[in-house]
């Protein structure tokens, strides 16, 4: 493809990012922004042009052994619901801008320790992005069909503007606010598009040689099992390979939290800590469908060309060789896309650190606090977007000086093994509340030391000296200091060689430092404010220990330096409000020496704003007991809180209960009432009847009819029966409720139960010439106790025939076998249960709504009776809801 053909589509590939990226900016509220899926993409600006094009070279010739590099973030990915949502918590708490100030600030915002992680990440960086720049110049060549593609006089190397374009899109996008804890919405949002092209087109390709070159996987495994070294493609080469991938992986795991980019998408950039549930299975997906089809590439390629010669462009090299140029293109969009999403993050990240850790805090302080804000945030800008054209700049020098000798997948390893210095300061500083700044800044210099001397300088040497003296012969001719077989540890590939010595020495150091120099009194504080981050972040403000003389005014004016009259006011405003205080107090605390520094640290870092704030407050030493003591207060004070809130809660939950069982006897005692009177009424009724018939009959019998004389007895009769049954369904409710009722159970025939209550009833129903249909005429024995069941059937058909209208009405029994129930129902078209009544049908005390107004018929016992007995038998009883026409009710009773 022609050159200029190519740089027009990088030209217009940039410029649709640059478009994605300003609708992220402008739309930064969105959901399309703001969601789990663009932020588990953006975590896989892990997948740079190594992941692009690397792994394909190292399964070439390595087969299996590009894994482990995938493997430690896939065991990581489950642990960020407790470590990475920790470090994100306390980042958001503290406005932490960088990996190099969350460092610096665990160990009490000391400026040499964050100065020294901003070189550590700088070393580390650096060659990675020349590894980015080396992969554009190289497939930029292929895909233009000139291998010599850079040139030395740097004006005519097409790498050199490669270089530039990146710095500019970093530079405009990246340096927008002065505050770099802000979030880059737009930067983000490129960064996910990317992550799905290089996916995409990744995948197309693979795809496309693995079903369409050939055919399949099947295919490709038979012709690659035939050829010589197959068996070293696909298995580990013994245990020295074991401790090879084990420490690979542990290399990994290390670098997908501490490199800068993965801190400032993970941490930085995260909008809502529940996103991490989704990224914790999203991300590995991720990650395995990258690798799918990287093995199957590689035996291609090898198959295809019969050498493994440039093997990490496979994937252009093979759709050029078959004629492909438009596949071949995509393949490069999507390693460009890998190389420009790591650039700019890394970029981004590093001009943060070296503005906020390097330059502000050694030398530009004197010159800040003298400006006004609006040139101190122009100073503050205009530093990083020369951080960032410096560092690629850099990077391209360090391509050209050593990447054109390293595959890109050495120059990757190189990086990690460096960032990797920063795990022990990093973690176990997490954990460990012993963990000193002297310990930290020792353990990173060791550990780095080592690093440099076992990885990077043997290839450094080599590359000006010509010779690989240093590497056969060691330091001075001694044999036990060997680059490559330090102290006779020869059985380990150098980066795995190296990450070992170095991460050993560097532990080792920190950990006997840490015990041996405890830190001064802030560095403890923070260390509690870390460690029990949970407890502290309840205190916010008030966890900084701080004793000594502080003025508003002084602090204002500071603050004023850097964030402007009107947002420095804003923000006392808010301070004292949250507080409770009054607007014109003057002394500070140290609630408020907090909330400054956590302002300024954004714009700044955490150490220079210390140091700022520092030199306008008089600052008393104090005793690492007194912190101590202090910080127990605190936690205790947490505790407190948490109990008396817990009991506060307790008591609004009993004082609710309360409340509702206070409505609920008021509704039954006037249930009760009631009832009473119904009862009363009820009683009273066949008693007047019975003592007027007997006096008629005691007055007039001689004179009286005998006809009428028989009637006025049947009356009688019918009155004493109808007390006998009112007395006798008050004596069997009493005795259901206080449990003095036993049950006869035995087996019987479901059947002949329902007949019996039919027969003893139908004479009624007859009278009103209602019909009683007994709908499933199949017999079932069922355990139950039968005289209490009839008396619950009888009780619900009498209901029945109660409420049907006399000559129209119809009343169906019917019962069904469920699993282990039998399910009996009675039901009538009469006129229905109200919908307001349904809750209250079976309460002791109710009869209806309007009882008191409308006098129901009968006592209003029969269905709580019928409750309590079916309750008796383990069983249930409830009326259907929302039947139009009449009511239905239902019983179980349960069987084995």
């Amino acid at each position: 493809m022609n050159n200029y053909a190519l740089i027009t589509i990088i030209i217009l590939y940039l410029a649709v990012l640059f478009y994605i990226a300003f609708l992220g900016e402008k739309k930064h509220q969105s959901k399309w922004v703001n969601n789990p899926y663009v932020y588990t993409l953006s975590l896989a600006v892990y997948c740079s042009a190594w992941t692009y094009y690397g792994s394909i070279g190292i399964a070439a010739n390595s087969g299996i052994d590009f894994l482990p590099i995938y493997l430690g973030p896939v065991i990581a990915a489950p642990l960020w619901i407790l470590v990475l949502r920790k470090i994100i918590r306390i980042s958001k708490q503290h406005k932490i801008s960088s990996i190099a100030d969350f460092i610096s600030l665990r160990y009490g915002n000391n400026r040499f320790l964050g100065a020294l992680v901003t070189i550590v990440c700088l070393f580390g960086t650096i060659p990675y992005i020349s590894l980015q720049l080396k992969a554009v110049s190289e497939t930029f060549g292929i895909l233009s069909y000139n291998t010599s593609n850079s040139s030395t006089i740097i004006l005519n190397d097409s790498t050199f503007y490669v270089a530039l374009i990146l710095a500019i899109f970093a530079t405009f996008f990246g340096t927008q606010n002065t505050d770099a804890s802000e979030k880059h919405k737009g930067i983000i949002a490129s960064i996910a598009f990317e992550s799905v092209l290089k996916l995409v087109f990744f995948l197309v390709i693979g795809g496309y040689i693995t079903f369409f070159l050939f055919n399949g996987t099947t295919d490709l495994y038979d012709k690659i099992s035939v050829t010589e070294n197959f068996e070293q493609l696909t298995t580990l080469g013994g245990v020295e390979d074991g401790f090879n991938w084990f420490f690979m992986i542990a290399l990994s795991f290390m670098a997908i939290f501490l490199l800068p980019r993965q801190f400032q998408v993970s941490v930085l950039e995260n909008n809502r800590e529940k996103h991490l549930k989704k990224a914790i299975w999203l991300f590995p997906l991720y990650l395995l469908l990258f690798n799918f089809f990287v093995i199957f590439i590689a035996w291609a390629g090898r198959l295809t060309f019969g050498n493994t010669e440039n093997a990490e462009y496979y994937t252009l090299l093979i759709p050029l060789a078959e004629g492909h140029t438009f596949l071949a293109t995509l393949v490069f969009l999507g390693g460009f896309s890998s190389v420009i999403s790591m650039v700019i993050v890394s970029t981004l990240a590093l001009s943060t650190m070296v503005s906020n850790n390097l330059i502000i805090p050694y030398g530009f302080l004197d010159k800040f606090i003298k400006n006004q804000p609006e040139r101190n945030s122009k100073y503050i800008k205009n530093i990083r977007r020369i951080s960032i054209f410096i560092i690629i700049i850099s990077a391209y020098f360090f391509y050209v000086s050593f990447s054109k000798e390293l595959s890109l997948y050495s120059i990757g390893l190189i990086s990690f093994v460096i960032i990797s210095q920063l795990a022990p300061s990093f973690f176990i500083g997490l954990y460990w509340n012993r963990g000193s700044s002297k310990a930290a800044i020792i353990g990173i210099i060791v550990g780095f030391g080592i690093a440099i001397y076992t990885l990077v300088l043997p290839f450094t040497l080599q590359a000006y000296t010509g010779t690989d003296d240093f590497i056969q012969y060691g330091l001075a001719g001694n044999v036990a200091l060997k680059p490559y077989a330090l102290f006779g540890i020869d059985f380990l590939s150098p980066p795995a060689h190296a990450f070992f010595w170095s991460m050993t020495f560097n532990m080792l150091s920190y950990l006997m430092f840490s015990l041996l120099s405890k830190g001064n009194y802030r560095e403890r504080n923070y260390a509690e404010m870390f460690v029990d981050s949970k407890n502290f972040s309840t205190l916010q403000d008030s966890a900084l220990v701080w004793k000594g003389e502080a003025y508003v005014a002084d602090i204002k004016n500071v603050l004023i330096r850097f964030l402007g009259d009107k947002r420095a006011t804003r923000a006392l405003n808010i301070f004292f409000t949250k507080y409770k205080l009054p607007k014109d107090t003057q002394l500070a605390d140290a609630r408020l020496i907090n909330f400054s520094e956590k302002l300024l640290t954004g714009s700044i870092g955490s150490a220079s704003a210390k140091i700022l704030i520092a030199g306008v407050v008089k600052e008393e030493e104090i005793s690492l007991v007194e912190v101590l003591k202090i910080l127990e207060e605190s936690k205790e004070n947490i505790v407190s809180n948490k109990v008396l809130l817990e009991k506060s809660n307790e008591l609004s939950q009993l004082s609710s209960k309360l409340k509702n069982a206070n409505e609920e006897l008021v509704s039954k005692d006037k249930q009760k009432d009631e009832f009473l009177d119904t009862v009363a009424h009820e009683l009273k009724t066949p008693i007047t009847g019975i003592r007027a018939a007997t006096e008629l009959l005691m007055d007039e019998d001689d004179d009286m009819p005998k006809n009428i004389k028989t009637q006025f007895l049947k009356n009688i009769l019918q009155d004493s029966e109808r007390l006998g049954r009112l007395i006798n369904n008050i004596l069997d409710f009493e005795k259901l409720e206080t449990g003095r009722l036993h049950l006869d159970i035995k087996s019987h025939d479901i059947q002949k139960t329902i007949n019996r209550a039919i027969g003893s009833i139908s004479q009624i129903a007859v009278k009103k010439e209602i019909k009683i249909i007994n709908k499933n005429v199949h017999s079932f024995q069922v355990k139950f106790d039968e005289d209490l069941i009839l008396q619950v059937l009888t009780n619900l058909i009498s209901n029945a025939i109660k409420f049907c209208e006399p000559k129209s009405g119809e009343i169906i029994i019917d019962f069904k076998i469920g699993n282990n129930t039998i399910e009996l129902s009675v039901s009538d078209n009469g006129k229905g249960i109200p919908e307001e009544d349904h809750n209250y049908i079976f309460d002791k005390f109710f009869q209806s709504q309007n009882q008191n107004t409308i006098k129901p018929q009968g006592s209003g016992l029969g269905l709580a009776i019928t409750k309590q007995i079916v309750d008796k038998h383990k069983g249930k009883i409830w009326a259907k809801k929302g039947v139009k026409k009449g009511a239905i009710f239902v019983f179980t009773l349960p069987f084995k």
